[in-house]
């Protein structure tokens, strides 16, 4: 059911594996909880990295790209997964607008919409593809590599509402992330925008994400009775940084300094013998960009006009000015002789797959979302609790303790959008979708 694995499964992960799968009617009751109190977003993809001794999430997004990476054979269960959250967003949804990105040449980018609008339809929706590219003057048929097409028709607002020719939505679905702001069209609609416009990358921070990911992995740490350190990768901040200019270096590298040395720390502590890094990334922004590895604040300092160039713009050319400092986890995954990190997808709270990230040409210490790169679908294997499950030592249930994780990310995307919500949302806070009903 996936696909061969390669990985380092030494001390404290094997643990908490063991640990995972004992507590699995407890950890459940835990999120049943939390989604009662919190609402899921309303599809979202959680980047983790296995280390062999830690599993943590390092990136969470919230218009997740990719679904056509999916393994067919689990299209139910985002068939279902999408059912719910359409009943959430609006239970009388018959039409819903998918607005995706504006780059018309990344076709494969373009055949994850084409399953995008599929897995709506099976959940039993109307779907229609609304552009917001400029110069779209009618309806663009596109052939896709896959051998799907799709049609992009530019998007007409009408009063406070968005539509097509016949075709009056019920609700806004984004897959486009906002990088280069708010497009007038989107202001002010009184059809509900999911994900909401405020959480976009031109408000959206990943540092908010992971003070949020802090009180989420407290709380599940103490109800295993693990230090949260396994499942939560340390992280600072800078602001006003400059590369092209060589502004806030000294920011950066106390901060390099200090994270590094607690870092450290955790490592002799747990008696792990490996050198600690970091990833610098910007703390705004998607695709891969704007990231490097650090290992010494020299790292920081020594920049060359082309490290400087990277990370000094990113998606829709925007200049960094804020970057977020965080724990680099290594990763002893391989998957067809390839580098791998596990990206699992969710819809509503519930996991609906993912795809291992492969890359030949990148290192355990790197980023692998990178020119290159290419995906290997993988499945969730079934709980311990099934007649055939083999939990034994030597083949644990890993993918359901990535699911736990990813989960974990979910959760602490629901408590930042409350609190964009609350700063940001005014308004426009009703286009969050409302969590389940608590039972009396």
């Amino acid at each position: 059911m996936v696909p061969h694995l390669t990985t380092a499964l030494t001390g404290p992960l094997l643990s908490l594996e063991k640990q995972v799968l004992g507590a699995m009617p407890e950890i459940e009751h835990w999120f049943r909880q939390q989604w009662q109190e919190h609402a899921a977003p309303f599809y979202a993809s959680v980047d983790l990295r296995n280390s062999g001794f830690k599993l943590a999430p390092v990136d969470t997004n919230l218009f997740p790209a990719g679904f056509n990476n999916l393994r067919e054979d689990f299209h139910p269960l985002a068939v279902h997964a999408l059912m719910s959250a359409v009943e959430k967003l609006c239970p009388e949804t018959e039409k819903l607008l998918l607005i995706p990105e504006n780059h018309t040449r990344n076709l494969f980018y373009l055949q994850n919409i084409a399953a995008l609008r599929s897995l709506l339809t099976r959940a039993g929706v109307k779907v229609r593809i609304g552009s917001l590219i400029p110069d779209l003057t009618g309806p663009t048929p596109f052939d896709l590599p896959n051998g799907d097409s799709l049609v992009l028709e530019p998007v007409q607002r009408d009063g406070k509402r968005l539509r097509l020719p016949d075709f009056d939505p019920c609700a806004v679905l984004l897959n486009n992330d906002l990088s280069g702001g708010v497009p007038a069209i989107l202001q002010g609609l009184e059809q509900q925008v999911i994900p909401p416009t405020w959480a976009g990358w031109s408000t959206r921070r990943k540092s908010r994400h992971f003070l949020a990911y802090d009180r989420v992995s407290e709380d599940f740490a103490r109800l295993l009775g693990i230090d949260p350190w396994f499942v939560n990768p340390l992280f600072s901040t800078c602001g006003r940084i400059d590369f092209s200019a060589r502004e806030g270096e000294d920011c950066l590298a106390a901060n390099v300094e200090e994270l590094l040395g607690q870092i450290r720390d955790k490592y002799r502590q747990y008696e792990i013998p490996h050198d600690p890094f970091l990833i610098v990334k910007a703390d705004a922004g998607t695709y891969g960009m704007g990231i490097m590895t650090v290992k010494s604040p020299d790292d920081v300092r020594n920049l060359n006009r082309k490290q400087r160039n990277k990370m000094a713009v990113v998606k829709e050319g925007l200049e960094v000015s804020e970057v977020l400092i965080q724990e680099g986890v290594y990763t002893f995954e391989q998957v067809e002789q390839g580098v791998a990190e596990p990206v699992v997808y969710m819809i509503d709270h519930f996991v609906v797959g993912g795809f291992y990230r492969v890359h030949t040409g990148r290192g355990q210490d790197e980023n692998l979302n990178a020119p290159g790169m290419h995906f290997v679908p993988l499945a969730f294997e079934g709980n311990c609790q099934a007649p055939d499950a083999d939990c034994s030592e030597t083949h644990p249930n890993r993918f359901y303790t990535y699911g736990v994780v990813a989960r974990l990310a979910l959760l602490a995307a629901s408590l930042e959008l409350e609190d964009m919500a609350a700063e940001f949302g005014q308004h426009d806070a009703s286009q969050l979708p409302q969590p389940a009903a608590t039972k009396v």
